[in-house]
């Protein structure tokens, strides 16, 4: 097998300016046809009987899975999240804000009870996950813990046409939880 003339590219989730963005409403439409994922209610209902959670995050009118939450106008990163139980499956082509808001968040203690967020488990070389998440976890701190899901979850997209071997994406999810149940 020969790599003449491979061009590699990172999968449109990884695809950004590579600087941080100002605010969530920035982003636009550029990256939602992959960031407007809803989790599937059979994975949804066990995480929120289990979490009980407050706010949707990282939500859409479409795809909230809370009778209340925050949209891309609405921008959570500017939010505060003090007093939630909060639940974000954030836009997986700028992960870092998020993380760097849970962190905030949770250091000021604004957000005493609970964060949770899902994200790709397949993330674990970027910098976000080397600067922000592993430090930590070596920690071995009791606020602060992953849970790595097995299989490969399936995600609700608008509009999507979906094959016959279902709308998974190419990586296996994971759970940042700061707070326990």
């Amino acid at each position: 097998m020969s790599l003449v003339g491979f061009h590699a590219q990172n999968h449109p989730q990884q695809q950004t300016s590579g600087q941080m963005l100002p605010s969530l409403a920035d982003l636009g439409s550029r990256v939602d046809r992959v960031d407007d994922r809803a989790i599937r209610d059979a994975d949804w209902e066990p995480l929120h009987a289990r979490f009980r959670f407050t706010i949707d995050a990282a939500a859409s009118a479409h795809n909230a899975k809370l009778p209340r939450y925050w949209t891309l106008e609405d921008d959570s990163l500017s939010q505060s999240w003090k007093h939630e139980r909060v639940w974000c499956n954030p836009p997986y082509s700028n992960i870092s804000p998020w993380v760097d808001k849970a962190w905030t968040e949770w250091g000021k203690r604004l957000c005493p009870d609970l964060i949770v967020m899902l994200l790709p488990a397949n993330r674990t070389e970027q910098l976000w996950w080397q600067n922000a998440v592993e430090p930590l976890l070596r920690e071995q701190r009791g606020d602060f813990h992953c849970e790595f899901l097995a299989g490969r979850m399936r995600f609700d997209r608008p509009g999507a046409v979906i094959g016959p071997k279902g709308d998974r994406p190419p990586f296996g999810c994971c759970l940042l939880i700061w707070g326990s149940p």
